[in-house]
């Protein structure tokens, strides 16, 4: 972590934002980013974060969707060793960091995995779609468009059996052809779902320079296994 004197200056609602999607463990627009941290991430504050590789923001669409990135979930983990800026709110938001912290670190439990939603949680946020009078959203073209259809069926192809683990480049190779973006963003929402485990190898010496390239990261760590079921 940067010193004092190395560490950038950030206003409290650059701070707030950081905070907030880092505890969302998602993807977040402007709308719902000023209904949770109070503001929305735009202008010089938003390029600021991107500059420093803290946050990725897509303009591909209106309102601008940011996202955390690996280095800024390294951050925000360790933001409670810097000097807090001035104002009672974000110093109060620095004293819950520091003993959030200290809390997980006792429990051995990572903020990615202490931040991942259930399946009930994550349908709430991003509920289904009502399907269209004139196409079924269950027709079989419809689940070959949909990322998450697709890689369920992806999986499905390659486990031994039900709850067996899967390499994530053996799945990416069923899935080539589709964004590699998409494929992570789906992948990353539902490892916050219940039956779904994506977790890294123990053991780094027998990772193949494929199996280092399909990793998917999460919270800031390399997962390269991938397993559907019952948990």
């Amino acid at each position: 972590m940067p010193t004092d004197n190395e560490q950038p200056t950030f206003s409290a609602s650059q701070i707030q934002a950081l905070v907030v999607l880092m505890a969302e463990a998602r993807s977040l627009d402007n709308i719902e980013l000023k209904e949770l941290a109070g503001s929305s991430l735009t202008g010089k504050e938003n390029e600021n974060l991107e500059e420093l590789g803290l946050v990725e923001t897509s303009r591909e669409q209106r309102p601008y969707v940011h996202t955390l990135t690996d280095k800024g979930w390294h951050f925000v983990r360790e933001l409670h060793l810097t000097s807090s800026p001035t104002g009672s709110a974000t110093k109060s938001l620095f004293t819950l960091l520091t003993n959030l912290n200290r809390s997980l670190e006792r429990l051995g439990v990572s903020h990615g995995e202490f931040f991942k939603r259930t399946a009930e949680e994550a349908q709430r946020i991003s509920p289904p779609k009502k399907a269209s009078p004139r196409k079924s959203a269950s027709s079989p073209k419809s689940r070959a468009n949909d990322p998450e259809q697709a890689i369920r069926a992806a999986y499905q192809m390659l486990a031994k059996e039900p709850g067996g683990w899967v390499g994530l480049a053996d799945l990416r190779a069923k899935l080539k052809g589709r964004p590699r973006e998409t494929v992570d963003e789906t992948l990353r929402v539902m490892a916050r779902q219940d039956g779904v485990r994506i977790i890294p190898v123990a053991d780094n010496k027998n990772l193949t320079r494929r199996d280092r390239s399909a990793a998917l990261k999460i919270g800031g760590e390399d997962n390269h296994a991938i397993a559907i079921g019952q948990f």
